[in-house]
């Protein structure tokens, strides 16, 4: 099931704690057009259905990443792409987008974009796995 538009933009900008809803609507374009660089095949198709249909469109067409990005350089490359973001307030863009497209996505299919991504993504979309050691980033 799809979700619609405000839902998605209100429960990002809730997480984010924005003060506007064009900060939540940059932030969310920002973290799945990176994210769709990251995800293939009908992993990231699924996910699309699940989105607004704009957003779906950004997770659909993406650059292509040359190589994956690690939790750490996917955050650093969010800073990069927000005018203005540090480190730390693009991690919290990065969570509070994943955050809320995990629900949209529900857990089999957050699973099955884990696999997708490098080890460590699972904290970003707000999913820790109980299998990782405590003490491993």
């Amino acid at each position: 099931m799809r979700l619609r538009w405000q839902a998605f933009l209100d429960q990002v900008t809730e997480r984010g704690a924005y003060s506007t809803p064009a900060e939540a609507e940059r932030a969310a374009r920002t973290v799945l057009a990176l994210l769709g660089a990251h995800l293939v095949g009908d992993v990231r198709a699924a996910l699309a259905a699940r989105l607004p249909e704009t957003f779906a469109l950004v997770l659909l067409n993406p650059l292509q990443a040359a190589e994956p990005l690690s939790p750490e350089r996917f955050v650093r490359a969010t800073a990069a792409w927000i005018e203005g973001a540090t480190e730390r307030t693009a991690a919290w863009d990065v969570g509070a987008v994943l955050s809320v497209a995990a629900d949209a996505a529900g857990e089999e299919l957050t699973a099955r974009i884990l696999l997708q991504l490098p080890p460590g993504y699972d904290l970003l979309f707000g999913r820790p796995d109980p299998s990782r050691p405590a003490d491993t980033p």
